[in-house]
């Protein structure tokens, strides 16, 4: 009887030892057959939290770039401007000169007339008794009134100048300095944007530096894939049909490759975006606007389809990014800050339009 007892509470004692292990073990040490344990879970819970990184990295360095565009477009407003201003100090010193030099005009005609008795010309030829004096004289009079009129128009007409020459040197003063403020608040901008990005990866262990690139490849070749798939690949450029202002442009941006990319840098040693593609174009022989806003307002725009090398894919809803197409779906471009001038997929971002600088 005690037997059987210890037997039932021993039978007990085991089935509640197990009911109150069966946690532990899933979550330690799990049989083959079981479910997923938590700790299991883990490494996709570290996945979504990269990936999540890697989106906010994205999403501020897009914002850099947008800033940048703002910098360098402001930057480019500032050089006209102060273009402008020195012609206009040039046009007012000038002016100023000129003024001088027909009072001076004006001055030596009066003190002419007062040498001769203050009376003017035309009284002078009256009291006169020589004929032939007198028809000399005629034709004096009217040579130096032409000249009064001439010297007092180009007077009036050198003052005039002048004022507008001020006015416009003011107001070039006040865009001038209107834009310097623009580029200071977006360099402040782009430096807070870049250091927050900087700051997440940082804290990144080596390995998840590694897996985060990784998931950047890979959401690009996902957005690469999935374009593909929903338009007919971009034509491949036959001979000749690219031009030869593009072929050059394309030679000199691909050159370029392995180039870091620096915000507001043209070159020779760093690009951004829009710097690689303008100076790509500049050295093709055709200046086109330095910022891929710009880019994408003034230049003709083409359909996708009919994309050929040279041409510009900006991307993004605000146009703050820009690649030269190369052929075969591929561009060119310099991507963000920590990266290099590259190949990359032309649909691996999000296509507003194709502009073609040589239309």
């Amino acid at each position: 009887m005690n037997r059987r007892h210890c037997a039932a509470a021993a039978i007990t004692l085991v089935c509640a030892l197990g009911l109150l292990t069966v946690p532990v073990q899933a979550t330690a040490a799990p049989t083959p057959d079981s479910s997923p344990p938590p700790s299991a879970s883990a490494p996709a819970s570290a996945e979504k939290d990269l990936e999540k990184i890697r989106e906010q990295i994205e999403t501020l360095y897009r914002q850099a770039g947008a800033a940048t565009d703002a910098y360098n477009l402001a930057e480019e407003q500032t050089k006209k401007q102060s273009g402008e201003i020195v012609k206009l100090a040039k046009a007012i010193v000038d002016g100023q000169a000129r003024i001088s030099e027909l009072k001076d005009r004006a001055g030596a005609q009066a003190r002419e007339q007062y040498r001769n008795g203050g009376l003017p010309p035309g009284a002078q030829l009256v009291l006169s008794n020589d004929p032939q004096l007198f028809l000399d004289g005629v034709n004096k009079v009217r040579t130096s009134q032409q000249a009064n009129k001439t010297v007092l128009a180009e007077l009036n007409r050198t003052q005039e100048d002048l004022e507008t020459y001020t006015q416009d040197a003011s107001s070039n003063w006040h865009k001038l300095e209107t834009n310097r403020i623009k580029q200071a608040e977006a360099k402040k901008k782009i430096n807070a944007r870049i250091a927050a990005a900087e700051k997440l990866e940082s804290q990144l262990e080596k390995k998840e530096r590694a897996r985060l690139r990784q998931l950047e490849q890979d959401a690009a070749n996902r957005a690469q894939s999935a374009w593909l798939a929903t338009r007919p690949a971009p034509n491949v450029a036959v001979s000749g049909a690219t031009t030869a202002a593009g072929k050059a442009a394309v030679a000199f941006a691909t050159a370029q490759i392995g180039k870091p990319y620096v915000w507001g840098a043209t070159g020779p040693g760093s690009y951004d975006c829009s710097g690689l593609t303008s100076k790509a174009w500049a050295a093709a022989g055709r200046p086109i606007p330095r910022t891929s806003q710009e880019q994408w307002r003034l230049l003709p725009r083409i359909d996708i389809q009919d994309m050929r090398p040279g041409d510009l894919i900006i991307y993004h809803a605000d146009a703050s990014h820009v690649g030269m197409y190369v052929g075969d779906g591929a561009i060119v471009h310099s991507p963000r800050p920590g990266r290099h001038v590259t190949l990359a997929g032309a649909g691996s971002m999000k296509i507003l339009g194709v502009v073609r600088p040589d239309r």
